[in-house]
């Protein structure tokens, strides 16, 4: 578990904002990216956001792949949702925060500017979240590479060789880190994620057994390793989960693991599926199922490179 910190500078909140492809998560929260625009007030559900004259339904399923995150509506309103359930985690309805943010390795370069430019598009804002009001105003915003932020905190452990793995629901990003340094030319993003997996399990189960238990079952059987279904059913999701974890290291050597040297270092939500269907060498394997670490890391990086930016002022 990462640890849980509250940073602050100067007075400013720096609230680190984690966008999935599957969830998006903050420091204390994690919900779903479906998100659903309505001209109307909802008449049951209480989980939406209220903005620019519409009402945007968070739901249970998840967000189809987007490589430009920046020209996505919906990125945006999520990430409004996420800055109002983290203030009220904090028992807060109006905040000055600095927003803590990131982007897969692949694409980090490329896009970060234009990321950063879109986070920055309403410096004040207020707006309704689950029918409360939120009155938040953005400093600034600091946008980080994916995979690093979730183990910056802990790089004093990783003397040696190894190999993070970041496995997300649409992606998966790596980064190789030599004693204690991220090795700039091993950086890769796989748009291999965990929804591969649930796919190929869908497809499993309908071809083999004609069932189809829905994606909220086949996320507990990934996370919990069972889900109270027929043996046979569950005998099936489990080979598939095991073909997946194979393919999982197939990827991962081909952009150089080698268990004999390097120690493995495994985030995101696809390490519980590692955790509980692949053959793991304990000593050389460490899975952080912490889903909110990348949140806690862009927190931390934030307020290193703040203070960095203030002492060069100095």
């Amino acid at each position: 578990m990462t640890n849980l910190r509250e940073y602050n500078m100067n007075g400013t909140i720096i609230l680190g904002v984690d966008a999935g492809y599957g969830n998006f998560k903050t420091a204390r929260t994690c919900f779903p990216t479906s998100v659903t625009k309505s001209m109307s007030e909802p008449t049951i559900s209480k989980d939406y956001v209220e903005y620019n004259g519409a009402y945007y339904i968070l739901g249970d399923g998840h967000k189809d792949f987007v490589a430009d995150k920046h020209e996505d509506e919906d990125n945006y309103v999520l990430t409004l949702a996420a800055i109002a359930k983290e203030l009220k985690a904090r028992g807060l309805n109006t905040a000055k925060i600095h927003l803590a943010v990131g982007l897969p390795l692949k694409w980090f370069q490329t896009q970060r500017e234009d990321f950063r430019r879109y986070m920055l598009q309403n410096r004040h804002l207020d707006y309704r979240y689950a029918g409360k009001r939120y009155v938040v105003d953005i400093d600034d915003c600091t946008v980080m590479p994916q995979c690093y932020a979730a183990i910056a905190e802990n790089l004093k452990e990783f003397k040696g060789m190894n190999m993070v793995a970041d496995i997300g629901n649409g992606t998966m990003n790596i980064l190789q880190i030599i004693d204690w340094k991220p090795d700039g030319r091993q950086m890769f993003t796989e748009k291999y994620g965990v929804q591969q997996y649930i796919l190929a399990m869908r497809e499993a189960l309908m071809r083999e057994h004609n069932a189809n238990p829905g994606e909220k079952i086949l996320h507990r059987f990934l996370r919990k390793g069972t889900a109270g279904l027929d043996a046979a059913l569950e005998e099936t999701m489990r080979a598939t989960a095991v073909k997946y974890t194979k393919e999982v290291f197939r990827v991962l050597r081909e952009h150089g693991y080698d268990s004999r040297l390097m120690k493995l270092y495994v985030v995101g939500g696809g390490g519980c599926m590692l955790k509980n269907f692949a053959s793991l060498n304990n000593t050389a394997v460490t899975i952080n199922d912490d889903i909110c670490a990348t949140a806690k890391g862009y927190e931390h990086l934030a307020l290193r490179e703040i203070s960095k930016n203030e002492k060069c002022r100095k």
